[in-house]
């Protein structure tokens, strides 16, 4: 379970079991449409280190770009995620077609192409 508790300031904390992560509103920190862009971006760097892990090769050096692009709805819409992969030069064509490919099924970015599955709740306790 993830919890917030708001108040007046600026910040947002967001609690689980495990973890805290801090969001603003007033540009100090990134805002939660901005972390989800940014965990688009982790979640290909895990997917870039499994991979390289299964190959027994170095994950070092690998950059990962990522841009969103908005849609026609404006800047609160997403029609496009790009990821643009850059590998050192000791990197074979293969094993940077299967890093590429471990990339491009990362696991939030798959929530997101099934995302319409998703019954969103918001109740009163």
């Amino acid at each position: 379970m993830y919890t917030t508790v708001v108040d007046n300031t600026p910040l947002i904390k967001v609690s689980s079991a495990k973890h805290e992560a801090s969001y603003a509103v007033n540009g100090s920190l990134m805002n939660p449409l901005e972390a989800f862009y940014a965990s688009l971006a982790g979640c290909a760097a895990v997917y870039a280190k499994k991979a390289c892990k299964e190959l027994g090769v170095p994950a070092e050096g690998i950059a990962i770009a990522c841009k969103p692009f908005a849609g026609s709805g404006g800047p609160l819409t997403l029609a496009r995620f790009r990821s643009e992969v850059s590998f050192p030069a000791h990197f074979t064509v293969e094993q940077k077609a299967k890093i590429l490919d471990s990339i491009a099924h990362c696991a939030v970015k798959e929530i997101v192409i099934d995302g319409a599955s998703i019954d969103f709740q918001v109740t009163e306790v």
